[in-house]
């Protein structure tokens, strides 16, 4: 289906993850197209298209994650304003992972909401549709007034778990605070546990104290669900807790794997058997541990390609 209507439809990619680009157009049994990101001798970011795109239907693969969160996030906008320049008919960013997604809101005087100024800047490049995982607060969608399409990183991590062959009485799903209990509902539902939530709260940024646990864990095995780890401060205090209230094995399930310092030596110390990542942000070499385990959203983001060019429902993937 993809070989005869695809011939109008094209994938590109910047610099933040272009495996992830490729392994999505080799399941849509093509190629990635053909674009140089270079930068000029002061910096700036150099964009050039080396094949048409006139009336075709653009798809930019580009996570504005880090090292280089800001180079990613000026190579997604310059692109897309060049597409959007060469009279592409579409131009649709698939951002596996939405940078500056926590800045979401005013917490005090005097601070910006800067993942609705992202918002503001790849709307007016030109972008006419978003593609991304797991926002860190859903409502960053209404930040938009183009569509949006909000993917779950959930299934992908649920399904792994299912594969390991638990019992569904020995699980439960723990939410490490309150804001993610609805991540942790859908997952559970998914592998038909139980729920638990941790109570904490942060004393400072980047610090988390366990204050108490809603629910049992005792003599389960517990699986923390969260959307990021960063420091892997909290994963690695509710791994504490956890064990603390009872837990036989602890399993954590992140779609995006941040993992700035020290989150790897957290991790390596920490009761956590296993942790569960997907590569909507590439692993590097040096971030790699054997407690990471590495799964693959190319399937479920070129599934969602191919519905929206061909115009099909992509809620139903969701249900799926």
């Amino acid at each position: 289906m993809f070989e005869e209507t695809g011939k109008a439809m094209r994938i590109f990619s910047g610099n933040a993850n272009p495996d992830l680009a490729r392994e999505i157009a080799a399941y849509l049994g093509t190629t990635v197209g053909d674009a140089v990101i270079n930068r000029f001798n002061n910096g700036e970011v150099q964009v050039m298209i080396n094949e048409s795109v006139r009336g075709k239907d653009i798809f930019v693969i580009q996570p504005t994650c880090g090292p280089n969160v800001n180079d990613n996030i000026m190579e997604l906008l310059i692109m897309c304003d060049a597409f959007r320049r060469a009279s592409a008919k579409h131009i649709t960013a698939v951002v596996p992972f939405y940078g500056y997604a926590r800045q979401d809101r005013k917490a005090r005087g005097r601070e910006p909401i800067t993942a609705k100024l992202m918002a503001d800047l790849m709307t007016c490049s030109g972008i006419t549709r978003l593609v991304t995982i797991d926002l860190h607060a859903a409502q960053i969608q209404g930040f938009f007034n183009i569509p949006v399409d909000h993917m779950p990183g959930g299934p992908i991590l649920a399904d792994y778990m299912k594969e390991k062959g638990m019992s569904e009485t020995e699980m439960v799903v723990v939410s490490p605070d309150l804001g993610g209990v609805s991540r942790a509902r859908a997952i559970a539902t998914r592998l038909n546990c139980s729920i638990a939530i941790i109570d904490k709260r942060r004393p400072e940024p980047g610090v988390a104290e366990v204050m108490n646990l809603i629910g049992s864990v005792d003599g389960k095995i517990a699986i923390m669900v969260d959307d990021i780890v960063d420091t892997a401060g909290s994963l690695t205090e509710g791994a504490k807790a956890l064990k603390k209230f009872g837990a036989k094995e602890i399993y954590a399930c992140c779609t995006h794997a941040v993992l700035t310092d020290p989150a790897l030596s957290r991790i390596a110390q920490s009761d956590i058997k296993e942790l569960i990542v997907t590569n909507t942000i590439p692993l590097p070499p040096n971030k790699k541990h054997p407690k990471i385990k590495v799964l693959s959203v190319a399937p479920i983001l070129a599934e969602t390609i191919i519905r929206i060019y061909n115009e099909l429902s992509v809620s139903q993937l969701f249900e799926d």
